[in-house]
């Protein structure tokens, strides 16, 4: 008997690693996927070891040298220097960190919210609670995301906390409708009512049964959408409605340098040029997810 539960045990486990093979190979044949990982992964490495890699550590907080103020690129300051004599690289480096959080405080939040609620919503299609529901989902939706989000981030005090709020209510509703859409199509499947004729919990037929079938959308949306939170904050920072100084912000840089635009380039152009390579890093990665998990070869 424990022979064969053992003989079980390795098969499965031989099954999850041949099947992780197909996937990675599905992945791997595309080298804009292969560079967008490495390029996410290089993001994360050095926000995690910024005041390691960065030549200048100290200038990432409140740190004035007014006589190295407005250098272009040099080898001694790559990115060059900002009004306050601060190294614009080391200033990128740090501003990952505030991005990166962003991101990932925002999608672990939505995305839950917005899957219960598409879960419920199809599932439970054509009841009035349902109904209310998605309706109200349609009324978020209805405004584009970035104006909602700096319409509530006015509303608040300028922080890093507060313009994650902002983003995540303007955001949950994209998620609501996908798995909705994707709830509806699968609900009167032969494998859905083959559960529901056992009289299993309906709980647990949308948990265990349907959302399964949609962790590969899903998942691909969280990577592309990873580049897209990001922008958003950036975006409330260059309005003044994000992390404050003297803290880094690639949204806030851009907006600091754009004043001394064209004469003193390098302050803004190089911070919008870091917010590109994270938007690209993570569209490339989901590109990437996206063609492992749909693709049939």
């Amino acid at each position: 008997m424990r022979d064969s539960t053992v003989a079980i045990d390795i098969s499965a486990r031989s099954a999850y690693v041949e099947r992780f093979k197909r996937a990675w190979y599905r992945f791997s044949r595309s080298k804009l996927s292969l560079l967008g990982l490495l390029m996410v992964v290089s993001i994360i490495f050095i926000a995690i070891f910024a005041p390691v890699v960065t030549p200048y550590p100290e200038h990432a907080g409140a740190f004035v040298d007014f006589s190295n103020t407005m250098h272009p690129p040099s080898l001694e300051h790559p990115f060059g220097t900002d009004a306050m004599g601060r190294d614009i690289l080391t200033r990128c480096f740090f501003a990952f960190r505030g991005a990166l959080i962003m991101g990932i405080v925002v999608l672990a939040i939505v995305v839950p919210i917005g899957t219960a609620v598409g879960l419920f919503g199809g599932y439970f299609e054509g009841r009035w609670f349902s109904t209310i529901v998605m309706r109200v989902t349609d009324v978020f939706l209805a405004v584009p995301p970035l104006v909602l989000a700096l319409a509530i981030a006015a509303l608040l005090k300028p922080t890093l906390m507060n313009s994650m709020i902002a983003v995540c209510i303007s955001w949950w509703p994209w998620y609501a409708r996908l798995v909705y859409g994707m709830t509806v199509s699968v609900r009167n499947e032969p494998f859905v009512k083959a559960v529901e004729l056992t009289g299993m919990n309906r709980f647990k037929i949308m948990f265990s049964e349907i959302l399964p079938n949609h962790l590969g959308p899903i998942l691909t949306k969280m990577t592309l959408d990873m580049g897209w939170v990001i922008l958003t904050g950036a975006s409330l920072s260059f309005v003044g409605l994000g992390e404050q100084p003297p803290t880094p912000s690639l949204g806030t840089m851009v907006s600091d340098g754009a004043k001394y635009l064209p004469t003193y380039w390098w302050i803004s152009v190089f911070p919008a040029l870091m917010i590109v390579v994270i938007i690209l890093s993570f569209n490339l990665l989901g590109d990437g997810i996206r063609e492992m998990l749909t693709s049939g070869e």
